[in-house]
């Protein structure tokens, strides 16, 4: 661990009369892969969403490479290089893979009424991105409706790492995938840490996060639990911790 990629501090939201989160603090080192886990309603997806700039934080601050950021929308996030794969994946059906990874990002040659997408370059582009992934689809010239789930989850992974430069969130990665496709999702999430991108996955899985994670960041009601080296903990731990039956650091 080399220091803090990004880092959440003293993060809060209120949603009316529900507290999502309370005063949340937490580092995410360079090149790791740190896990949020805990039950429904413990606040990973309202984080998630601050940390990506589908929210705004009430207060606190999210700062990437040491330097405090206010991302307005995901946009702002995504050009700092912070890259999501959402639980519904955010593709567009009835478009191919190559549309789909460049979607928001298109190639153009031209200028003004003259300017002309570049599809054969996008798919050109995206098959190498594809084949340097090891992801197995049909085509980038197939719409994507026609994929499996892990197929589409695949895509999804490959447009996040062709942008995401610095972080990569992924909320449920391999949620409703059978056992083989989740295994080559899990070996893609292998291939991006090699590349040694910061990542942060929220999953309901625990087996997947001891297979996956250097780190495990515990959420109730919004608030930070514990933090648990994974290599260092055990399922039942674990369990006790998301469920409140073992000891935390609550005031």
């Amino acid at each position: 661990m080399t220091g803090a990629m990004l880092s959440v501090q003293g993060i809060r939201k209120r949603y009316g009369g529900v507290v999502a989160l309370r005063d949340v603090s937490l580092d995410f080192p360079t090149g790791t892969l740190t896990a949020i886990v805990g039950d429904n309603g413990a606040g990973k997806s309202t984080l998630l969403k601050i940390i990506s700039g589908a929210e705004q934080p009430d207060a606190g601050s999210v700062i990437l490479r040491g330097e405090p950021r206010r991302f307005r929308s995901p946009e702002d996030a995504r050009a700092a290089g912070i890259e999501t794969v959402y639980q519904d994946l955010a593709l567009a059906d009835n478009l191919d893979a190559a549309q789909n990874l460049f979607m928001g990002r298109e190639m153009t040659l031209g200028w003004g009424a003259f300017t002309f997408l570049r599809s054969r370059r996008m798919r050109r582009n995206t098959a190498d991105i594809i084949r340097r992934l090891n992801i197995k689809i049909p085509s980038v010239r197939i719409p994507v409706e026609h994929f499996s789930g892990g197929q589409r989850q695949g895509v999804a992974i490959a447009r996040a790492m062709n942008w995401g430069h610095e972080v990569i969130i992924m909320d449920e990665p391999t949620a409703a995938l059978g056992i083989a496709e989740t295994a080559r999702v899990e070996d893609l999430i292998g291939t991006l840490r090699e590349r040694r991108l910061t990542i942060v996955v929220v999953s309901h899985n625990l087996d997947q996060v001891f297979r996956l994670a250097d780190r495990i960041a515990v959420m109730r009601r919004g608030q930070l639990i514990e933090l648990l080296e994974a290599d260092r903990t055990d399922a039942q731990q674990l369990v006790s911790l998301i469920t409140g039956l073992a000891g935390s650091r609550e005031a």
